[in-house]
């Protein structure tokens, strides 16, 4: 099994985004099934997702639009953002970023 953890920088404010939603799911036959959810604490880290299986392909999925609907009144141009990976055999956690601003976003494979 493999461990995944993820956490959101708001590179528009310089600090992490607390309380932004994420969802960690298994690409199946039938379509994505939901493996857990959580939410970015304090210092912007969703520590605590499930493990998945390696060689599965999965996806993040951050609730973008509840986050910034606590901060301002105006539609975010991306409400969401999904990243899809697959997960190697060989590793045994990904750390997968995600730095975000109102107009533009950027992730990587971290460490």
């Amino acid at each position: 099994m493999t461990g995944i953890s993820t956490h959101v920088l708001d590179t528009s404010l310089g600090r992490p985004a607390e309380g932004v939603p994420v969802e960690l799911a298994l690409n199946t036959e039938g379509g994505w099934k939901v493996l857990g959810t959580s939410a970015t604490d304090s210092d912007g880290r969703a520590k605590d997702l499930p493990a998945v299986e390696a060689g599965s392909v999965v996806r993040l999925l951050f609730d973008t639009a509840a986050y910034y609907a606590k901060k301002s009144d105006e539609t975010p141009f991306f409400p969401e953002v999904s990243i899809v990976f697959t997960v190697a055999p060989a590793q045994h956690h990904y750390h997968v970023p995600l730095l975000l601003n109102p107009f533009g976003y950027s992730v990587y494979r971290g460490s």
